[in-house]
């Protein structure tokens, strides 16, 4: 599934976020699994994805069939999938947000849900509000910067 645009959203008292109309309706469950996977990241927002895109990007190291895998890689999963909660949809298209994801970037109600290509994050909304102009700015040199070091951005 492709993750494009922003939604302004709500997290209500009982850390319950309603994921936009716009995702939940692309979404198919043969092939997006039935739940996300859900954790914070250093930059301040949660990360969201797919059952499926989650399970294949956690499975796509060459390094995961050693018992002893390269230390940073071991330190990289246990810190990762450590912090990582799988969040399965109410009948109404709700997540519950883990209390503790919220603690760590400092997340309280009003958010934007942001599409980023293969996930969204959920970013505070005056942050993202705040940003949008200088984030549009800087794309032009930050593709040129993803270039330069032959990663490919999408």
């Amino acid at each position: 599934m492709l993750f494009t645009g922003f939604s302004e959203h709500a997290i209500d008292t009982k850390q319950r976020l309603a994921i936009p109309a716009k995702y939940r309706n692309q979404w198919e469950a043969a092939r997006d699994g039935n739940a996300w996977f859900c954790f914070p990241w250093a930059t301040g927002q949660l990360r969201l994805y797919t059952e499926s895109t989650f399970t294949r990007l956690a499975q796509s190291n060459g390094d995961d069939a050693k018992l002893a895998p390269d230390p940073d890689v071991a330190l990289l999963k246990s810190r990762l999938f450590g912090i990582t909660e799988r969040l399965e949809m109410d009948s109404a298209g709700r997540i519950q947000v883990p209390k503790l994801h919220m603690e760590l970037i400092g997340l309280t109600g009003e958010v934007a849900i942001v599409g980023a290509g293969d996930h969204l994050e959920i970013w505070d909304r005056a942050t993202w509000i705040a940003n949008l102009r200088s984030n549009v700015n800087s794309l032009t040199e930050l593709a040129q910067r993803v270039q330069a070091k032959g990663l490919r951005s999408f």
